[in-house]
């Protein structure tokens, strides 16, 4: 059966994510040990113990769910014999830079020195309360595109994340995505709510953030990954190091097509998908986008156990 392993994106920390790896592996231990040198600070202290406003801080939570999710994944290949032969990987706008550590793009220590400074760099980059993101379900694409332009005379306001069919999150200048809001009810929609983010990511307000951001990619060792990637910025494989660092600029301020994504990965074969890091969250949006696709979301030993009966790990 072939799959992909995906990995998940900012806002699926918790406090204490991890905790069970960390307890009663070696290895899991080893990558929280190596995440905290890297950073110079105990990473490792805020995700087991918080405060949760500490872990939320994009600076924390960026490094901390890709430590979480690798910490798993060595688990799992070192410890428990795990042979992953995945067809592809791919990962939700951070989960993205997960993805190439697990593949042997980055080495973990760069993963999250580099992450650590791009959340940093997109929280400073739009004052606090000035931007503002908001999902919006029940409507499809070309409607929430309309919604944003007619609220873009109010500000910055664009399409941000494709997660699934009728699931989409828009971004921008707090004014102008509040007044999207109001009128996708107006439109109809099932729902349109704010979300509790620090920052408009996926927008056009980060294109500052992807300019250093493309100078902080020269100070790291990047290697050709050894599984193919499938790019948010445009749901195609991707293994060319300098392809992927020019679409990991772009992803910066420009949306995330991760139903377009998974729609690629059916299109190559792919039947099932394995989701490894706190949360589910990406595993029910592959479930939204692809009817009868098998998930399944490894973030504690007990899931880790259960995987084999789920797929075989055998191409």
């Amino acid at each position: 059966m072939a799959y992909s392993l995906i990995f998940p994106g900012q806002g699926s920390q918790e406090v204490g994510m991890g905790r069970e790896f960390l307890d009663n592996f070696a290895v899991a231990r080893e990558i929280f040990e190596i995440a905290d040198d890297a950073l110079g600070y105990k990473l490792s202290e805020i995700i087991l113990e918080g405060p949760e406003e500490e872990l939320k801080k994009t600076e924390n939570a960026q490094p901390a769910i890709m430590t979480v999710s690798i910490a798993i994944f060595e688990t799992m290949r070192r410890e428990l014999g795990f042979e992953f032969e995945p067809k592809c990987v791919a990962g939700h706008s951070l989960g993205e830079y997960t993805a190439l550590v697990a593949a042997g793009t980055l080495s973990l220590e760069d993963g999250v020195k580099l992450v650590h400074v791009r959340g940093k760099l997109m929280q400073d980059a739009v004052p606090l309360g000035r931007g503002a993101m908001a999902a919006i379900l029940g409507l499809d694409k070309e409607v929430i595109s309309n919604i944003c332009e007619e609220a873009s005379s109010f500000g910055v306001c664009e399409p941000a994340n494709y997660n699934a069919p009728g699931q989409i999150v828009i971004s921008g200048e707090k004014e102008a995505v509040d007044k999207a809001v109001e009128i996708a009810k107006e439109k109809g929609a099932r729902r349109a709510v704010p979300l509790k983010v620090s920052a408009p990511f996926h927008c056009s307000l980060m294109k500052p953030v992807a300019e250093k951001l493309k100078k902080e990619f020269e100070k790291y060792e990047w290697s050709t990954p050894r599984w193919p990637l499938i790019a948010n910025v445009s749901g195609e494989i991707e293994h060319d190091v300098e392809e992927i660092q020019n679409s990991l600029y772009h992803q910066t301020y420009m949306p995330v097509l991760w139903s377009v994504s998974v729609e690629k990965m059916a299109e190559m074969g792919i039947t099932a998908f394995v989701e490894i890091g706190a949360g589910a969250v990406l595993s029910g949006l592959v479930k939204r986008t692809l009817k009868g696709a098998k998930t399944i979301a490894v973030s504690s030993p007990k899931e880790v156990e259960t995987l084999k009966e789920f797929i075989s790990l055998e191409e």
